[in-house]
């Protein structure tokens, strides 16, 4: 496999990241942990390892933008790198082995480059557009897996904006009937990852930023399989809100999240009398 030279570059900020990432793991009671809202964490772990990666892309391509999750957008150019440093890190700071490191290339509104590198397993994924999913430089797929009762889906249960709880939740009370299991990692850029190698068969979240999606979305299209909005459009990059999984599971998914999402107000109901 010919690597894409911004790919290369991409791997290598995953990598050192990983390592400023993997030597405070040793040390957690020591860190420094801000709240940048309620259940939304920063550390000083995630300014490190944001700071290293931007330093490698910018080293390479000092004209490229970035979108980055603690440093907010930087520069302005058709390239723009978009940026998880750490995605997961409530996981990572309670020590629980899951959590990654995500970033993609978008080039004229368009993911074009994206890597997913998990520190803990040494997972390397990658994907090009047009040019498959890798992990660890060997070709990935998504299942073979036919129907949404032999599925095993991930998701992401909200926790800054609880808006559409309850819509969230019906949603998760007809999946667990339907599904055959349902998991909770925690990390949403390494559940679209794993649902391009074929470990999981579907993932749903509401309320994701950029950075969280970006990188896993083009892994899971190079790999074969689905992803759209939850009204079955390309809007995920804006709404935030996503669905992705194998063909024949993403429709049999979509079946159950259309009927409980959120009804548009009618501007009528407000008329004078109503």
């Amino acid at each position: 496999m010919q690597s894409h030279p911004m790919l290369n570059t991409a791997v290598k900020a995953a990598r050192r990241a990983a390592g400023i990432i993997t030597r405070a793991s040793r040390n957690l009671d020591t860190l420094t942990v801000q709240h940048k809202q309620p259940n939304d964490l920063v550390s000083e772990v995630d300014r490190a390892a944001e700071a290293a990666i931007i330093e490698t892309i910018l080293d390479a391509y000092p004209h490229h933008a970035i979108l980055a999750e603690e440093s907010g957008v930087t520069g302005e150019s058709d390239y723009q790198w978009i940026i998880d440093p750490l995605d997961g890190t409530t996981n990572f700071l309670h020590g629980f082995p899951h959590y990654c490191i995500s970033i993609a290339l978008q080039h004229k509104g368009q993911i074009t480059q994206a890597v997913v590198y998990d520190p803990n397993r040494n997972h390397l994924f990658t994907a090009s557009r047009g040019g498959g999913a890798y992990l660890d430089n060997r070709r990935i797929r998504v299942s073979r897996r036919l129907q949404l009762s032999e599925a095993l889906l991930t998701t992401g249960f909200p926790y800054r904006d609880f808006s559409n709880l309850d819509s969230y939740f019906a949603m998760l009370k007809d999946f667990t009937t339907k599904a055959r299991a349902i998991r909770r990692p925690g990390s949403a850029a390494l559940d679209l990852a794993h649902v391009a190698a074929g470990w999981f068969d579907g993932f749903w979240e509401y309320g994701l930023s950029p950075w969280d999606i970006a990188a896993g979305v083009l892994l899971v299209q190079e790999a074969g399989g689905l992803v759209a909005d939850f009204h079955g459009g390309e809007d995920y990059m804006q709404s935030g809100n996503v669905v992705a999984g194998t063909p024949r599971v993403f429709g049999q998914m979509m079946q159950v999240i259309t009927p409980h999402l959120p009804k548009p107000v009618d501007p009528d109901s407000f008329a004078a009398g109503n």
